[in-house]
């Protein structure tokens, strides 16, 4: 078996182990992400560049299953096996008094192993099954509790938002093989022209709905209503990093003018992300803003033709957010909720978690020496190299700022001296674990920029053509203003009149009533109109067919009753010829032929060739002459 099986292989088997035993399944999951982890570290040791052998599912030849084995895949393998490895070590004590825990750590591993498909996939046909089993996924986590009604709510809103904007998806992919007559993913990045364009675009829009771009961002804030285990490998290494793993990807493929949209969706959304996350009261809530934020700056690192600078963000991202959302499940566990007026002086209580929780803060910010330093740096000079630079450079500026502001206000709020009357801290329970696991990433939020020189020499991708000095001192400027402006000014005065509007999530016109509830129902209206149509259609031309039918039916039945009434007639015709020829005609054949047969017969006997009998036949032949003649002569 090919080694690229193993990363998706491990964590599967140990899904259907927990599923089948019901027992140990911490143990099984931990060990199926580890060994995946092996498996990924191992491929990419051994990865040189191009694609593997296809992978072939028994019993299915013809079906095209391509895994590739490449730098970039093997990098992402690893990134994600790392990240969930430290989120279910963190997860065997967050979840300690949980209910339903095999349920959890089943999904948790399908999850993984769905994602490792999705990034290790070389055809398109894997890339949509992986593409649904993680929505299928993160729908059942994020409605673990399924009893809770804002849970289930928001399992159903993301993954309503989700799959309208997956449509994008399958029409691009459904384009790129019919134009390049294969599903391989290498071959159909060489498409070109207005197949290309409308490829790009379309899978800017399912990357869109992934990484919660505007304006399809409003699910990620609300899917905080799931555990935080899950929203940690949610937001850093799964369901919302696919839709930036997708532009990645097909970088090659993306026009000008598609690089310009994804450019400007992103821009946008960081800059709407970043409000969004300041204006917030729960932390949960405020990094789920975040997140959309920081994958805004990914593609506006995209949309610059400079993937390498969104891929290094990426990696970055996953290991502080991840971080960061680990903390926060245990200032949770210590508070009893997320609400950042609860969680009001938690890090002087857990100063070790808080300390975690600041480093990968200033690593997001951007402060140097931490890796968010040279990933934002990497962005913001590629955004200044881009030929829409007058669009792109400040939007990454703007969304560094509100990234500043908007961390510096939640460790403000983390630190501040708790109020009289405000809640106590509790114990928490599997505090160990979790500890492990905050910082198990939070080591690489703060050495990992270390590694960006060996991976940009593996990827062998172009960085940023310049303007390195420039994009270093705007983005220190930029992530010191913001932290000043947010530990110094309260949010409600810094956004003025938008500050409510934010706080609604900037939902515009009705959000999801308007924007996807409507025209849904407006095509499935369409789509019902359609049908009734085809319906009445088929029915119409089916009745006449039937009618047709009938009458073809009839006619048959006549010509048959007359084929038979003829052939009926045809053969007693036949039968009386046949009678009359054998008793009438062949007697009287008979009759004549022995009449000639007994004459002939005694005229043979006449001649028998004696000469007394001819004299005697002569004299009497010759006295009935005479008597003839005499009675002739008498009567004259």
């Amino acid at each position: 078996m090919s080694d690229l099986v193993f990363p998706i292989v491990f964590p599967l088997l140990a899904a259907a182990a927990i599923l089948l035993l019901r027992r140990g399944a911490a143990i099984l999951a931990l060990a199926g992400v580890a060994l995946s982890l092996a498996a990924s570290l191992r491929l990419l040791g051994a990865t040189a560049s191009g694609d593997s052998a296809p992978l072939v599912l028994p019993g299915l030849p013809d079906l095209p299953l391509r895994l590739t084995a490449e730098p970039l895949t093997a990098l992402f393998s690893v990134l994600v096996a790392a990240v969930a490895t430290c989120v279910l070590i963190y997860s065997v004590g967050y979840m300690k008094r949980e209910s339903g825990l095999p349920r959890f750590f089943a999904l948790m591993s399908l999850f993984v192993a769905a994602m490792q498909a999705l990034v290790l996939a070389g055809d398109w046909i894997l890339v949509l099954v992986a593409w649904e089993l993680i929505g299928l996924c993160s729908y059942l986590l994020i409605g673990f509790w399924f009893q809770r009604p804002e849970a289930a709510n928001a399992a159903s809103r993301a993954f309503l938002y989700t799959r309208s904007a997956d449509l994008g998806l399958y029409i691009a992919i459904f384009i790129l093989i019919g134009a390049a007559g294969t599903s391989q993913i290498a071959a159909t990045l060489n498409v070109d022209g207005g197949t290309a364009v409308a490829a790009g675009l379309l899978l800017l829009l399912a990357a869109m709905g992934k990484s919660a771009q505007v304006p399809l961002q409003d699910w990620l804030m609300r899917a905080m209503a799931g555990p935080t285990p899950v929203s940690a490998l949610l937001h850093s290494a799964t369901l919302v990093a696919a839709g930036a793993i997708l532009l990645i990807r097909v970088a090659p493929l993306l026009a000008p003018n598609v690089l310009l949209a994804i450019g400007l969706v992103g821009g946008i959304t960081t800059v709407a992300a970043g409000l969004i996350a300041l204006a917030e009261r729960d932390l949960k809530r405020l990094l789920a803003a975040s997140t959309a934020s920081q994958y805004g700056l990914m593609l506006i690192a995209v949309g610059a033709g400079v993937p390498l600078a969104a891929l290094l963000h990426l990696l970055a991202h996953a290991a502080i957010k991840s971080g960061l959302f680990l903390a926060t499940g245990e200032f949770q566990h210590a508070r009893g909720g997320t609400a950042l007026e609860r969680l009001r002086g938690v890090g002087r209580v857990r100063p070790w978690t808080f300390l975690g929780f600041a480093l990968a803060a200033m690593a997001l910010v951007g402060a140097p020496p931490l890796s968010g330093f040279f990933s934002k740096d990497a962005v913001i000079a590629a955004a200044l190299s881009a030929p829409s630079t007058a669009w792109l450079a400040p939007l990454a500026l703007a969304g560094t700022l509100l990234t500043g502001a908007y961390l510096a206000r939640a460790l403000r709020m983390l630190w501040l001296e708790r109020e009289e009357g405000e809640s106590e801290s509790r114990p928490v329970a599997g505090a160990r674990w979790m500890g492990v696991g905050v910082w198990a990433l939070v080591i690489p939020a703060v050495f990992l920029g270390l590694t960006f020189g060996p991976i940009e020499a593996l990827l062998g991708l172009p960085g940023p053509e310049a303007h390195g000095t420039t994009a270093m001192l705007f983005g220190l400027l930029a992530a010191v203003v913001g932290l000043a402006l947010g530990w110094l000014v309260p949010a409600p005065r810094l956004l003025g009149p938008f500050h409510p509007w934010a706080q609604s999530g900037l939902v515009i016109a009705g959000g999801l009533t308007f924007w996807i509830g409507r025209p849904a129902m407006a095509i499935a209206y369409g789509c019902q109109r359609l049908e009734r149509g085809l319906y009445a259609t088929v029915l119409s031309v089916g009745r006449g067919g039937l009618f047709i039918a009938r009458g073809c039916g009839r006619v048959e039945r006549g010509l048959y009753a007359a084929v038979l009434c003829t052939g009926r007639a045809s053969l007693a015709v036949a039968h009386l010829v046949r009678v009359g020829d054998e008793r009438r005609i062949d007697g009287l054949i008979f009759s004549l032929v022995a009449g000639v047969r007994g004459w002939g017969d005694r005229a043979r006997s006449l001649q028998s060739g004696w000469i007394h009998h001819s004299l005697a036949i002569s004299a009497v032949v010759t006295a009935v002459t005479l008597i003839i003649l005499l009675s002739a002569s008498l009567s004259f």
